[in-house]
């Protein structure tokens, strides 16, 4: 069931210029959402949590449901919305958020040899489930994920947690400014054409990756997207 949460920024972190992620607490209660599912944030704190839904912006959930007294979103400031936000909210600001969205994970999928591609921030809703003890659940799983450059690779932490929790999961991590861009024949010729391929990204990313896997015949109910934007 979606819900509106007046919320607070507990903490702002930008360790990348332009890029930074919050961490958010509900004034009253625990959010509730899935892994792999997104939000919407509103940052007019006059909102009055009853009338029409003020202007927001769609952002992936990157922490598990674990740990639902808190979540974390990371969003590049590129555009109005998200300039703005990074312009006017501090650590202690308070926020509006509605949720949950999507169903990412929830759609049918194989868990055995299951294929992750990530490019940039997209790897935050894979996270969410990386992170949630679910994970242990698949067998032999495997991660592409691009950045652009090492530094721009924030999910270190989140990474070694996954390792945690299943000690299988492939990682894969390849930077522009050294190994060039994510390689969709490379990475289907490491796989079977039978595994789930769930890919999140740049919206012309995930449209040529997935024309390519339809045309090396992957079932259409095996590629699963996260392209809501």
């Amino acid at each position: 069931m979606v819900r509106k949460y007046k919320s607070i920024i507990r903490k702002i972190e930008n360790q990348i210029e332009g890029v930074y992620t919050l961490t958010i607490e509900p004034l009253s209660g625990r959010f509730r959402f899935a892994p792999g599912q997104f939000l919407h944030l509103s940052i007019d704190s006059d909102y009055d949590g009853v009338s029409q839904w003020p202007e927001s912006r769609c952002f992936s959930i990157q922490t598990s449901p674990d740990s639902s007294d808190s979540l974390k979103i990371t969003y590049s400031g590129k555009g109005a919305y998200t300039r703005l936000m990074s312009d006017t909210l501090q650590e202690g600001s308070e926020v509006w958020v509605k949720m949950p969205y999507g169903e990412l994970f929830e759609q049918e999928h194989s868990k055995e040899n299951t294929v992750f591609i990530s490019g940039g921030t997209g790897i935050t809703p894979f996270l969410s489930l990386f992170t949630d003890s679910s994970f242990a659940e698949y067998t032999s799983p495997v991660l592409y994920a691009g950045f652009r450059t090492e530094s721009l690779n924030l999910y270190e932490d989140e990474l070694q947690q996954a390792k945690a929790i299943n000690p299988k999961l492939s990682l894969n991590l390849v930077y522009e400014n050294t190994s060039g861009i994510l390689n969709i024949e490379k990475i289907f010729n490491n796989t079977s054409k039978d595994s789930s391929f769930f890919i999140s990204g740049p919206p012309v990313m995930i449209k040529v990756f997935r024309q390519y896997l339809i045309e090396n015949k992957v079932a259409d109910n095996n590629i699963l997207t996260d392209d809501w934007e």
